[in-house]
């Protein structure tokens, strides 16, 4: 039975990794921290939703006042989500912004390099500033079961 590129997409994953690579070579668990989690849903009617959250974040303390707005501040800055419409075509996926928890992004085309591995799939990024530094994510993310 032929499985098209775009049916192998569609599901839902769990990120398993994330890093990023310099043009050097230099390897680093930037930019969503050591041991970050997200989910990215492709549906069949050609939408996406990702959410990544970064790793080592702390839970709010109970309160209001200056320290609440930092705590507040910290946890926008260490989670990222948006969705939108996607398109496939060869091995690039194309992720249209309609809605992100980073306004630059809505309106924006996220284009990502695309490798089928068995139940995972690795995206990466083209090179672009990140930490002062320019670099290549790649983000590697495993098949969630239908019923899990």
């Amino acid at each position: 039975m032929f499985v098209s590129p775009n049916d192998q997409l569609v599901g839902t994953w769990r990120l398993v990794s994330a890093w990023s690579t310099t043009s050097s070579g230099e390897r680093n668990d930037a930019p969503y921290g050591s041991g970050p989690s997200g989910f990215l849903t492709y549906s069949e009617d050609g939408r996406v939703t990702a959410l990544i959250s970064y790793g080592g974040r702390k839970p709010l303390s109970v309160g209001s006042g200056s320290s609440a707005l930092e705590e507040q501040a910290e946890a926008f800055k260490t989670f990222l989500a948006y969705a939108g419409r996607y398109t496939l075509s060869g091995d690039k996926v194309t992720h249209k912004i309609e809605i992100s928890s980073i306004q630059n992004y809505v309106g924006k085309d996220l284009v990502r390099s695309v490798k089928f591995q068995d139940d995972q799939i690795i995206l990466l990024t083209p090179p672009a500033m990140v930490n002062g530094k320019i670099q290549t994510v790649e983000l590697i993310w495993q098949r969630v079961p239908v019923g899990s």
